[in-house]
């Protein structure tokens, strides 16, 4: 059984910067692959960054050039780092975790999800 604890969200102004953790319990992190999904109000969940467990990164575009996702295996934390936010990318934002040595794209895909952390950009 893994748990995930996601932390550093908050209030921030447009361009501003934010790191979310998502700490990982349990043993064997350095070969789960990693997501970062965020859901806003009314809107469906939807993928923001994923990391195997090799550390192939792959972002959706509306975040390429701005987040980056990035993991600790000796701390068992991955990272987000959100650079240059917008207003819309207000949401909650929740890390996942799968046992697998793939890329992981698909959320039905991971068996292990955090409570989320807010993220709110505005002025």
């Amino acid at each position: 059984q893994v748990q995930l604890v996601e932390s550093g969200g908050g209030l921030v102004q447009p361009g501003g910067s934010l790191r979310l953790s998502c700490a990982a319990s349990g043993s064997l992190f350095n070969i789960y692959a990693m997501g970062w999904y965020r859901q806003a109000p009314g809107n469906l969940r939807e993928l923001v960054a994923t990391i195997s467990s090799g550390g192939n990164t792959h972002y959706v575009d509306s975040v390429k050039g701005r987040f980056t996702i990035s993991r600790d295996n000796a701390k068992n934390t991955v990272y987000l780092q959100m650079n240059s936010l917008k207003p819309e990318d207000t949401a909650v934002y929740t890390c996942a975790a799968v046992r697998t040595t793939s890329v992981v794209q698909t959320a039905a895909s991971y068996n292990y999800w955090g409570q989320g952390t807010q993220v709110t950009v505005s002025s």
